[in-house]
């Protein structure tokens, strides 16, 4: 076996950088339910413009309605959206981010940036070049299974 796995230095890294974000999203109160929620509030304030339902949401995320119905409800009773009457549809409720929601957002988004600001620290363009082709082959090996 060689002196160095790339396993093992992956693996070691994807770590490193799982504790930094859970570090970070405890400071901001984030909590542990933050991966589904996290992910569905990018989807809805990406989508903000626009009136989002619960079948939208089901179909981006090709999730069951029971499902998106537990997960909308969980984020309704913590404050991260509301559910607002359509007056076209009474059936139709669509989906509004709170402004908690969006501090949350913000504050992911600005954490991401700083994160990734630090992992480029003291690399050069050719060395981030030369990273990223690496890790394209690395993920063309594994998904090439012979």
């Amino acid at each position: 076996m060689p002196e160095k796995s790339i396993g093992f230095e992956v693996r070691m890294l994807s770590n490193l950088i799982r504790r930094d974000v859970e570090k970070h999203a405890s400071l901001h109160n984030a909590g542990p339910d933050n991966g589904v929620r996290g992910w569905a509030i990018d989807f809805f304030y990406e989508n903000r413009n626009r009136d989002i339902f619960q079948k939208d949401f089901e179909e981006k995320f090709q999730i069951r309605r029971s499902t998106a119905s537990k997960i909308l409800k969980l984020m309704e009773k913590n404050g991260y959206i509301t559910r607002i009457n359509v007056e076209s549809d009474a059936r139709l409720k669509k989906i509004v981010l709170t402004d908690k929601a969006v501090q949350l957002h913000n504050f992911v988004i600005k954490d991401i940036e700083k994160r990734e600001k630090r992992m480029r620290d003291g690399l050069s363009e050719v060395e981030l070049e030369t990273f990223f082709r690496v890790i394209e082959k690395l993920r063309k090996n594994l998904e090439n299974e012979e």
